[in-house]
């Protein structure tokens, strides 16, 4: 809440009660759960109005995945890479261990003739 944490917090209420005075101190508090209810209220109503004009296409929406804070491109290509590969049956197996390395150009058997 606004960077301010729970020590901060009872400092600045200490401060307000004794700038304000007991005296006052009561009609600022009910003040301020007037002030706390219609917030609640309009943000309610807010949400409401906005679910109403969105209709039911919105209401199936996830919008936890559409945070920005999630993008990641690197996800994104390779799952949209991974989208397009045939199934596994169909791919020969791959190498396992370490193979000959090949330059730029060359081929397998080019290399094992200069081996040779």
């Amino acid at each position: 809440m606004f960077g301010i944490n729970g020590g901060e917090l009872l400092v600045l209420f200490l401060v307000a009660a004794f700038v304000i005075g007991p005296e006052r101190l009561p009609k600022y508090a009910e003040q301020l759960g007037l002030w706390v209810r219609r917030a609640r209220q309009f943000a309610s109503d807010a949400k409401a109005r906005v679910d109403e004009e969105l209709g039911e296409e919105a209401r199936d929406v996830d919008w936890a995945a559409l945070d920005p804070r999630k993008y990641d491109p690197r996800r994104i290509v390779r799952e949209a890479l991974l989208d397009d590969l045939p199934p596994a049956a169909g791919r020969p197996p791959a190498p396992s261990g370490p193979g000959p390395s090949l330059r730029k150009g060359a081929t397998a058997a080019g290399t094992a003739a200069g081996a040779a």
